[in-house]
């Protein structure tokens, strides 16, 4: 572990340099800048509409469905999909941002925070911008996972906190507004989302004792309408979960619960949702206490960010089980009747099924693990709210064992949902587990940019809780009879992919060590086509169509998280059989069917 540590901090020390070094390459690399004089704008109709000839929002629609509605690539003629064109980014590290796709103008974000505008048929440039990061900065995830697109700009999120308006068709920056202060460690790797003239954001930051927040910016002006704290303060409903005796003097002020991944959203009852990250310190011995909203889902009035629902999936989180991803929207079966719903496959290991209340309320109806969970004794059957076993409960100065680890059932990555096959794909991961002794550190000041977790990264130790089997899957779950249908194991690999679904009964994933891309059948979840990429793609897929030719694309470039995982198991792997070298690098992938 004190190699990889070593790593860790090897990269973390060299990151200044390597965006100090991007920074002065890129001034020569502007010159190539062309102007895009045909740009169709993006309106509140358009987004709502998600026209699938489009790719206009990080998970395609605001549901979250991660879905395509084209068919014209499907179970009979998938295995000739071909590459069509490519296109290298010029960039290293964890790719991890969709390709987004306006009237034939793919917009690519890279870690470092280029943005790079293309000609989605032909992969020709036409204006790249980079951000003038700080040459000192150091973050601790240096990916950006894609950009907000409305009326005639871009909106993308930099790892030094702000949010930057660019010309869509220039590339130009016209304003910026300042959201985090990445010098605590509130800096920003998530897409930022667009609602009716309002650019939503939230940064990262509870490992640093960041206290969460998600803020609202005015898309005209830059200017911040509304900023909500996910962990409530003095006078707001919640804020007597953090006042338990015993724990560290004004805990909530640092206590984590970042929004660092983008919500979904409701236009038609105007509910935006969002997911709260893990508390800080991890050891909740040290924050006793339900501690709201970590590890929850919100919801929220998109006008002026007053919470109006919530459900913690669960309490005085411990395990840095993050729930950053918010629920997909989306009606199935309870009871005999058909509820408009919510469902999420949650970092801790379990499946939710929960109802949206047109006010805004969330009521839970079940939950379900869909990998191993040694935690959760049970879950409380009228409000979800799990019992544990201590055994299994992180506390300071004591070594504690779980699972799932900590980078859960399922990380970040996007599950997919098809509406014709009525089932959800989920990359899972089963079987990894970890264990780490809690400390309490009193060298180290909350919000002061320096790891703050209650933990010393050599002493994580990371394993598989059986040996004799893998880790990765791909799993197809019924959203009605809440049975899965199917899985798919990869073997010696984490599962770092996104998924997407597609109407031509198609499921396209990547994100393992093999670097594969793969087309599954969403039905029966066989083996259709894959083709090695560059790198391991640990982006999302999408689909969109260019003068009536549909298109799949995906962005290849392994680093951050999915690398240094992989790098720990594969050095515990007695039987040589999990792939460690994995190249890296940052290429734009394009697949379409050859011409008749």
């Amino acid at each position: 572990m004190r190699t990889v540590r070593s790593k860790l901090l090897l990269a973390c020390s060299t990151l200044a340099f390597s965006l100090a070094s991007l920074q002065a390459f890129g001034q020569t690399l502007n010159r190539v800048n062309q102007e895009i004089t045909d740009y169709s704008p993006v309106t509140k109709e358009r987004l709502i509409e998600a026209d699938p000839s489009d790719w206009l929002l990080p998970k395609g629609n605001y549901e979250g469905w991660m879905h395509s509605a084209l068919d014209q690539i499907n179970t009979e003629n998938v295995r000739q999909l071909t590459p069509v064109w490519t296109y290298s980014t010029g960039v290293d590290s964890g790719h991890q941002a969709p390709a987004q796709v306006n009237d034939g103008v793919m917009f690519i974000t890279t870690p470092y925070n280029h943005v790079i505008a293309l000609d989605a048929k032909t992969g020709q440039l036409f204006w790249r911008y980079e951000h003038d990061n700080p040459s000192d900065l150091g973050v601790m995830h240096n990916t950006a996972r894609g950009v907000a697109l409305w009326e005639d700009k871009v909106f993308a999120a930099g790892l030094d906190g702000t949010l930057n308006a660019l010309d869509a068709r220039t590339g130009e920056r016209l304003c910026q507004n300042v959201i985090g202060d990445w010098s605590i460690g509130a800096y920003i790797t998530s897409a930022p989302m667009p609602i009716e003239g309002k650019i939503m954001v939230g940064p990262s930051g509870g490992e640093f004792g960041v206290r969460g927040f998600l803020e609202a910016t005015d898309a005209d002006t830059c200017e911040t309408v509304w900023r909500t704290y996910s962990v409530p303060g003095p006078g707001e409903a919640g804020h007597e979960t953090w006042l338990k005796e015993g724990q560290r003097p004004d805990a909530w002020k640092y206590g984590g619960g970042s929004m660092w991944m983008p919500g979904n959203y409701d236009p038609e009852t105007g509910v935006l949702y969002w997911g709260v990250g893990n508390g800080s310190p991890w050891l909740g011995d040290q924050r006793p206490g339900d501690n709201l909203y970590v590890a929850s889902a919100l919801a929220m009035d998109p006008e002026d960010g007053e919470i109006v629902g919530h459900h913690q999936y669960h309490w005085n989180d411990s395990w840095d089980w993050a729930a950053m991803n918010a629920p997909m929207l989306l009606d199935f079966e309870h009871d005999g009747s058909t509820v408009k719903g919510l469902m999420s496959p949650q970092r801790n290991g379990y499946m939710f099924w929960m109802e949206r209340m047109p006010d805004g309320e969330i009521k839970y109806l079940e939950g379900k693990p869909y990998v191993y969970n040694n935690v959760f004794t049970e879950l409380d059957p009228e409000t979800g709210r799990p019992s544990y076993d201590p055994n299994h409960t992180p506390v300071t100065g004591k070594r504690v064992g779980y699972c799932p680890s900590l980078w859960g059932g399922k990380n970040w990555p996007y599950e997919a949902f098809n509406p014709q096959t009525g089932l959800m794909y989920v990359p899972a991961n089963e079987n990894l587990c970890n264990s780490f002794i809690g400390i309490w550190q009193d060298d180290v000041d909350p919000a002061s940019g320096q790891f703050w977790a209650g933990i010393d990264i050599p002493d994580l130790d990371v394993y598989v809780n059986d040996p004799s089997k893998g880790v990765g899957q791909l799993q197809a779950w019924d959203v009605n009879t809440r049975e899965m249908v199917w899985q798919h194991d990869f073997g010696k690999t984490m599962n770092w992919g996104p998924v997407l679904s597609t109407a031509g009964g198609l499921v396209f994933g990547a994100g393992t060590n093999d670097r594969k891309l793969r087309a599954f059948d969403a039905v029966s979840g066989e083996i259709l086509w894959e083709f090695p990429l560059n790198s391991t793609a640990i982006a999302p897929p999408v689909s969109y169509t260019v003068d009536g030719k549909q298109y799949i694309a995906v962005t290849a470039g392994y680093g951050v998280d999915a690398q240094w995982t992989n790098g720990v198991l594969a050095a515990k792997d007695e039987t040589n059989e999990w792939i460690a070298d994995v190249p890296e690098g940052g290429v734009v992938w394009v697949f379409a069917l050859p011409e008749s």
